[in-house]
């Protein structure tokens, strides 16, 4: 990446800091002996993590099959990778806010961000069920790179920016680096890395918005998920052409390998995963019931498709 991108970005305190409560939450779960009363003594100093954390955990999206109903009994039955995501994707997401500048336009990216990350981990579930978490996690984040640059170089990137909306066109991690240096996908990395998240997390949002991922293992595995799943998620954040969403839905799972009969399912659920994820991380997204029509109306072409 170039060195003017990241002086940029540093100069602009576009990248929020970690909160204290977090590092010492990622500190503690890295020792593989750590002791579950450790963790919830760290996390019981905020209040607010800890019922976003018991709603979260009772969410059909992470499937605990009982009521959970204490923090200690939230992170055995999650586990810490569960848990980790749970817990930074609060804190990312409360850090990133709607500060964007620039001409972003937060709610569809919001939403665009929690459908990317809903839509991963469905299908992970499908193709790559232990790193399900990170895929979460990795969808949700994937796109920060795209606020930081809103902010940080707001004249050079605006105009990749009013792309980056409902019927706002496609553009290239090419057309990125000739206008300011970086992609966003680069950009997104880099503050992963700097917040302490998984080198394979780190790769795969890097390489997850082209089709020539030049990574391996997990790594390459999410980042093909998260690409599948930011195809799909753009389309229902707009208002798509219901005869081309077979073709472009056909071409991303087939990229993720899972087969598309699956899809069907994935989508009648996200919508409400979506709702109850910007409900908990206090996310404003546009109002849903064109979403939900978008999303039935791709649903029905797919189920012809499939059943064909």
């Amino acid at each position: 990446m170039n060195a003017n991108v990241v002086e940029a970005i540093r100069k602009s305190a576009a990248v929020p800091s970690m909160p204290q409560v977090v590092t010492r939450f990622l500190e503690v779960i890295q020792d593989p002996n750590f002791d579950y009363n450790s963790v919830v003594k760290v996390l019981s100093v905020d209040a607010g993590t800890v019922s976003e954390i018991l709603r979260l955990s009772n969410s059909a999206l992470f499937g605990v099959s009982r009521k959970v109903t204490s923090l200690k009994q939230a992170l055995t039955l999650l586990g810490p990778r569960r848990t980790r995501s749970l817990v930074l994707g609060r804190y990312l997401v409360e850090a990133m806010g709607d500060s964007s500048g620039g001409k972003l336009d937060t709610s569809y990216y919001w939403r665009r961000s929690l459908a990317c990350g809903v839509i991963g981990a469905r299908i992970a579930d499908k193709v790559c069920p232990r790193l399900r978490d990170e895929v979460f996690l990795a969808g949700l984040l994937a796109d920060i790179g795209v606020a930081i640059l809103s902010q940080a170089m707001s004249e050079e990137y605006d105009s990749i920016v009013t792309q980056y909306a409902p019927h706002g066109g496609t553009f290239t991690e090419e057309d990125e680096v000739k206008l300011v240096g970086a992609s966003h996908g680069e950009v997104t990395a880099m503050v992963l890395s700097e917040w302490g998240l998984p080198e394979a997390m780190c790769d795969a949002v890097k390489h997850s918005h082209t089709e020539s991922i030049d990574v391996t293992d997990n790594a390459s595995q999410m980042a093909r998920v998260v690409n599948a799943s930011d195809r799909i998620a753009k389309l229902l954040c707009e208002i798509p052409d219901v005869n081309t969403c077979v073709e472009t839905c056909s071409a991303a799972v087939a990229f993720a390998g899972v087969e598309l009969s699956a899809l069907v399912e994935i989508i009648g659920g996200v919508e409400a995963d979506v709702e109850e994820l910007a409900t908990v991380l206090k996310i404003d997204v546009i109002p849903s019931a064109v979403y939900q029509k978008i999303a039935q109306a791709i649903r029905d072409q797919l189920s012809v498709a499939a059943g064909a």
